[in-house]
């Protein structure tokens, strides 16, 4: 059988497992929390899933550089496809868009223009995750270490930025779809710049995590006793 099924890549098949569940959700409007909490839970898994792999001892080229390329097909789903999902269905269930369509129709094309922005998003982390895995395969030739340092805002930043907009718009019932396609059009546009960022130790990463289960439970909180949809 075709491919690699040990336990260094079973993190990252488990991610796009949720990520495809988080897709199918954010096509229910009821649903786009629970697509927003697979969203996150993504991002909790690809935290890891490079220290799980690189914890198995004489790992071969083969299985390296697999891993490399279904972390990224990975992150294209998790990080690229979802949250892109998740913003066309925002505009879709929009009130503050649908009161703008009703008073003129020219209001019609920020919705275009919002769905263009989905597109971008999706066209950037592609282009990021397609020259890190080059660059990534070239460094491994050179140095064995890890890096400390990423080219460009990770796409995994989708998993802290989008669930912190939404968590917001649930706590003060506001409609938060335009802040939510600002920050993914500036989120998309950061994934192909040139800028370095430094690589988050396991110490920041706990932290973060710590907050994403914070986040988690104010959400379903507000959604069980304050029936915020």
């Amino acid at each position: 059988m075709l491919g690699v099924y040990d336990y260094t890549v079973i993190l990252t098949y488990l991610s796009i497992v949720s990520a495809c569940i988080g897709i199918a959700c954010s096509f229910t409007p009821q649903l786009i929390l629970a697509a927003i909490i697979c969203l996150m839970v993504c991002g909790c898994l690809d935290a890891f899933d490079g220290k799980v792999a690189r914890s198995k001892p004489n790992r071969t080229d083969f299985a390296k550089k697999f891993g490399i390329q279904i972390d990224s097909l990975s992150d294209v789903i998790a990080f690229g496809v979802l949250p892109a999902c998740i913003g066309i269905n925002l505009v879709k269930t929009s009130r503050f868009l649908d009161r703008l369509t009703t008073k003129t129709h020219y209001y019609t094309y920020l919705t275009d223009f919002f769905y263009i922005i989905c597109i971008l998003y999706v066209l950037g982390a592609v282009i990021r995750l397609a020259y890190y895995n080059v660059q990534e395969e070239e460094r491994q030739k050179e140095e064995d270490c890890n890096r400390m340092y990423f080219n460009g805002v990770p796409v995994t930043t989708a998993a802290l930025v989008f669930p912190i907009i939404y968590l917001i718009q649930m706590a003060n019932r506001l409609d938060l779809t335009m802040v939510y396609m600002f920050f993914m059009a500036l989120i998309g546009a950061l994934f192909v710049s040139e800028k370095k960022i430094p690589k988050p130790g396991f110490k920041h990463l706990m932290i973060f995590i710590v907050l994403g289960l914070v986040e988690v439970i104010l959400m379903i909180s507000i959604k069980l006793f304050v029936n915020v949809q």
